[in-house]
């Protein structure tokens, strides 16, 4: 069954508000603040950290000590705009690490957004995917947005829970999301768990005496229930040179609970050298990293589309039918589409709409089982076909007028490689997307080469109309260009 078009932003609702940390907001604000005052405040001058290792029990537990971690971020330098998020998955098994299906995260104090794109970057990696159980019910990741809301104010966010992964997962996650100084990397973890007092200090300062060593090799489950996330920032963090320090390390028989039973509990922060931190990033480095992320961004969403496409086309031969996949908001906005077949680099079919209907997933499948059985110049596709088709999809942008009263107007007017464009004249007309300027570079051949596609003469027809439109084009993997 397809999944049903939400109405408004997906909300992840507060799972553990009013239990791990107080459900009314005035209360909850007033409790961060009295915790980060009793924090040990950064040094003047000292810089932000770019993470931070923080523990997620109840705040009268492990409240103190996270705290600790928070209030260096309080420190000057450029704003955190973005927080990359990852704990363990205390109630869901699932494996890799998952995002939300979510686009807003929610606490007593307000909603977080989810980043969008940083999202749809991470998803793109094979050892991500997209899961509501896995954050449904989570407390290590949501017990750390209040203190995150009350000392940076406005942020995005990217909420990861981590199950069956290895270190070297993780690590790859953060390296894709690493940023500059406008992104904060987050791990969510406690230490020992249920142990004497005596016991858990050992075994607490082992842990911390590697984290210290960025050991990641050393750290294992019964030192911290997040060791994975744990080792998997260490793993990346020893790559990038980052330098650790120990803000806090105490457990719950410090704070609120029973001596005989504890869970331990560190913070620390992690500092980028000061060789790196001594150079801010320039304009080419915050556009290389937009550009990273964007060609990230684009490249998942290839996946993504020419994967509907696909399966809508088999679903036509007894296959399931494609379903809106969980956290994908761009599908579900109004857009129109063209979706093209090639076989051994040849058209086999291409059908698309100039106005949208509907949500882009529908436009997207409608128009990929047009594609393959009602394309008038090709014979419908066959079972025994698929393999070897690739697919093709190019979202459309709004179509617009394109000023011209002869021929020579319309063709200094157009933008070689960007316009797809539409001629109408009378009761013809015909379309060409941005893709045909790979088979016709040049201006006037394109324009010609349309007109014979709508059945008009070659000359310029009084009256002629021109729109055009842009396309996001979206291939897989080795597909051709398409038309």
């Amino acid at each position: 069954m397809r999944a049903a078009l939400s109405r408004g932003p997906r909300l992840r609702r507060a799972a553990v508000a009013g239990s791990f940390y107080p459900g009314d907001a005035g209360v909850l604000s007033a409790e961060v603040e009295r915790l980060l005052a009793a924090a040990r405040q950064p040094a003047p001058g000292a810089p932000r950290p770019k993470a931070l290792v923080v523990p997620h029990a109840g705040y009268p537990y492990s409240g103190p000590i996270a705290a600790s971690a928070y209030a260096q971020l309080r420190a000057g330098g450029p704003a955190v705009e973005r927080v990359v998020l990852i704990g363990p998955s205390h109630f869901a098994a699932h494996a890799g690490l998952a995002l939300p299906d979510a686009e807003l995260f929610q606490t007593p104090l307000g909603t977080v957004r989810v980043d969008a794109s940083a999202a749809a970057l991470a998803a793109a990696l094979p050892q991500v995917s997209v899961s509501a159980a896995a954050h449904q019910r989570e407390h290590s990741l949501e017990v750390q947005l209040p203190f995150l809301q009350r000392v940076l104010g406005a942020f995005s966010l990217v909420p990861l829970t981590v199950g069956h992964a290895s270190p070297q997962d993780v690590a790859g996650v953060l390296r894709a999301l690493w940023g500059g100084p406008e992104t904060l990397l987050l791990c969510s973890t406690d230490l020992s768990h249920f142990l004497s007092y005596g016991e858990a200090c050992l075994l607490d300062r082992r842990t911390a005496a590697q984290v210290l060593a960025l050991d990641a090799d050393a750290i294992c489950r019964d030192q911290a229930c997040g060791c994975t996330p744990l080792a998997g920032l260490l793993l990346a963090a020893r790559r990038r040179g980052l330098v650790p320090s120990l803000l806090d390390l105490r457990n719950s028989g410090d704070t609120a609970g029973d001596p005989e039973r504890v869970v331990g509990y560190g913070a620390f922060a992690l500092h980028e050298p000061a060789a790196a931190r001594a150079v801010p990033p320039g304009p080419a480095d915050r556009e290389g990293a937009r550009r990273r992320l964007a060609e990230g961004v684009h490249r998942h969403r290839a996946e993504v589309a020419t994967g509907l496409a696909r399966a809508a086309v088999a679903s036509l031969f007894g296959g399931p039918p494609p379903e809106l996949p969980a956290g994908e908001a761009w599908l579900e906005e109004r857009r129109a589409c063209f979706v093209s077949l090639h076989r051994q680099g040849d058209l086999r079919g291409c059908i698309g709409t100039l106005e949208p209907r509907g949500p882009l997933f529908q436009e997207l499948v409608s128009c990929a089982r047009s594609a393959a059985t009602r394309d008038p110049r090709f014979d419908a596709v066959t079972p025994g076909e698929l393999p070897a088709l690739t697919f093709e999809v190019s979202v459309l942008s709004p179509v617009e007028p394109v000023p011209a009263a002869d021929e020579a107007q319309a063709l200094a007017r157009l933008r070689p490689g960007v316009d797809g464009l539409v001629v109408q004249a009378g009761d013809r007309s015909a379309t060409f997307i941005p893709a045909v300027w790979e088979q016709l570079p040049e201006p006037r051949e394109f324009l010609r080469h349309l007109r014979r596609k709508a059945g008009l003469p070659d000359a310029w027809v009084p009256g002629t109309t021109l729109q055009r439109f842009t396309a996001d084009r979206y291939r897989e993997p080795g597909g051709p260009g398409g038309p």
